[in-house]
């Protein structure tokens, strides 16, 4: 019985970094995803100015 006890103890610590794993990967994703292509919108109106 203490084992058991002891493996879903173990497995629900898991369970909880898995799931703020997944809530935490998207906005990441999608912040360095922004910063390129901001930094590329950037670079580009420098270069070629509107007139």
């Amino acid at each position: 019985m203490y084992a058991l006890l002891t493996l879903l103890a173990q497995e629900g610590s898991h369970v909880w970094h898995f799931w703020l794993g997944v809530l935490l990967a998207p906005p990441i994703f999608l912040a360095v995803i922004a910063i390129f292509v901001l930094y590329a919108f950037k670079v580009s109106r420098t270069r070629y100015p509107e007139n």
